[in-house]
């Protein structure tokens, strides 16, 4: 069995985001030569995500207003771990909701997805640089 391993950086300028980040784990499975098996995507971070979904424009969008919704950012003392210092309370259980990792099935050396589906790379508390983890490991 093989296995490859990287990092992927990212920083969103913006607090909160989505990344369509397929491209890059096509990239790294075709470096892989791996063409059985499955891939690991997960978030280093605990105030961002990795999720799959459509990479549709209204659905983001609803994802943002769900979620602020769910967990509004401010106002920030809302949230005990703020009265660490921290302003990012908010962030840390948006990520809960929207999960910490995907595996995806490696078939025939391309990620076996259903219709539409994409892997996104989800930012609650951006405006620096974090990263994301690939492991993928198989034939």
């Amino acid at each position: 069995m093989k296995s490859y391993r990287k990092e992927l950086w990212f920083q969103v300028p913006t607090r909160r985001g989505f990344v369509n980040i397929t491209p890059q784990l096509q990239e790294c499975l075709a470096a892989s030569g791996i063409q059985e098996g499955l891939l690991l995507c997960n978030a280093m971070h605990i105030t961002a995500s990795v999720f799959i979904n459509d990479d549709e424009g209204g659905l983001h969008h609803d994802f943002e207003k769900w979620l602020e919704q769910l967990a509004p950012h401010e106002p920030i003392n809302r949230y005990l771990h703020n009265r660490t210092g921290e302003d990012n309370g908010d962030a840390h259980l948006k990520r809960t909701l929207m999960g910490r990792e995907v595996v995806v099935a490696v078939t025939g050396g391309k990620l076996d997805f259903g219709p539409w589906e994409q892997i996104f790379y989800g930012e609650f508390d951006g405006r620096r640089r974090k990263r994301v983890l690939v492991k993928i490991i198989g034939e």
